[in-house]
């Protein structure tokens, strides 16, 4: 594959949706019906101007993220696609995901997405118990998720995806089995098992931060283990911490996230990244639109990454995958030591956290559930490599009075 011949994934976000969820804090909009033609002229807008500038690229995924793009309305989507297809990049055989809600899937609907090209959908289906979905503020039963995917099927979908959330008000162990019992009854290809994490600003965090009704972090820890054991024993493969397919049918677009591909997004709050670029639009949808339409700076955050920050990513997001990392491909990304990061994992292998298969270290399941602390422990042997390597930047860090962050030996993780 030649310069000319880059891979390109491409992430749309709509940010309508019917009603917003107590635990949801990305960004959405319920009730702007009528914000959507104006968001959607800038949004084709915003990929008339761009993508004449990405001539170097093939797009190979497409994903349309939200909110809830199936309630945004087949026809739109398939006038954006149409719109790349004008480009001459989309590749035939690419990967095409839209997510939806079971409350907003029609039949006439999927089957105009599927005839336009779309191949894979992801079905926010969160909790077979309709009581735990109506307390988080689900518009839908587990009826209409069944539905949902018989639709699917019927319209030619093959590849279809399921997102399910542990930890969840009430929620006990036994609800949690059989919320994947009947998951994998409906027969998915793949499926995405998160765990509820309360964010401030939203409902669900006033009402129930600190609740005894919300499942404890051993019991949700628990709900995660057994679910990594029980979708693999149904041939589910873990290869990300919160993400298991079948074998062939791992999400191509979401790999390119940990993989560190390049991806460009359009819309509100939507990220990008070109290389070492980073960007972020506006989550203000409104600004978003006014932006595109008057021509006005629509990015909120933009930074060029140094080779040691994409390092740094290769750690964070590498040690995410089951592929883990590799001391070639670290060194490739960033020409330092590996030594001092291999000594630490060594030292997560002897607590059972990590392992090295083929020259490749990943976590266990034990290290997934830590992964947060393991993978910050990483960057902080990695920041000691690049000091130890670089004596000017400790002396730098020194005479501004600054304490260099170092890991130390009576840290707990050293143990």
């Amino acid at each position: 594959m030649g310069d000319q011949d880059k891979r390109l994934g491409v992430y749309f976000h709509i940010p309508f949706c019917a009603s917003k969820c107590a635990y949801c804090d990305f960004c959405s909009l319920p009730g702007r019906d009528k914000l959507m033609p104006y968001y959607q002229d800038a949004l084709l807008i915003q990929l008339q101007e761009t993508m004449p500038r990405m001539t170097d690229y093939f797009i190979d995924t497409v994903y349309f993220g939200g909110g809830t793009p199936s309630y945004y309305g087949a026809r739109r989507i398939v006038e954006i696609l149409q719109e790349l297809k004008v480009t001459n990049r989309l590749m035939k055989q690419s990967e095409i995901t839209v997510e939806c809600n079971p409350d907003s899937v029609r039949r006439k609907e999927l089957r105009m997405l599927r005839k336009e090209g779309v191949n894979r959908l992801s079905i926010g289906a969160q909790s077979a118990n309709d009581d735990i979905l109506r307390l988080i503020g689900r518009r839908h039963n587990w009826r209409q998720v069944e539905m949902a995917v018989k639709r699917a099927r019927k319209a030619g979908f093959r590849n279809v995806s399921l997102d399910l959330i542990y930890g969840l008000p009430s929620q006990t162990r036994e609800d949690w089995a059989d919320t994947l019992t009947k998951a994998l009854a409906l027969k998915p290809a793949h499926i995405s098992c998160y765990g509820l994490r309360l964010e401030e600003g939203t409902p669900m965090y006033d009402e129930y931060e600190g609740a005894d009704i919300l499942p404890s972090d051993d019991d949700q820890a628990d709900m995660y283990l057994y679910a990594v054991d029980f979708l693999s024993r149904h041939g589910f493969r873990q290869y990300e911490i919160s993400n298991f397919a079948r074998p062939g049918y791992e999400s191509r677009h979401n790999l390119k996230y940990w993989r560190l591909d390049d991806y460009i997004g359009f819309g509100a709050s939507a990220a990008s990244n070109i290389g070492l670029l980073r960007y972020t639009y506006t989550h203000n949808v409104r600004k978003y639109i006014s932006g595109v339409l008057g021509d006005k700076d629509i990015i909120a955050e933009q930074e060029e990454l140094t080779p040691f920050d994409r390092a740094s990513e290769y750690l964070m997001l590498g040690m995410r995958t089951a592929g883990g990392i590799s001391r070639e491909e670290y060194m490739s990304v960033y020409q330092s030591s590996f030594d001092k990061l291999e000594e630490m994992l060594e030292v997560f292998e002897e607590n059972g956290w990590a392992v090295c298969d083929n020259g490749r270290w990943h976590f266990t399941p034990g290290g997934f559930l830590v992964s947060n602390v393991l993978i910050g422990v990483l960057i902080e042997s990695q920041t000691k490599e690049k000091f130890n390597a670089n004596p000017w930047i400790r002396e730098a860090f020194e005479a501004k009075g600054q304490k260099v962050p170092l890991p130390t030996a009576s840290e707990p993780y050293m143990n």
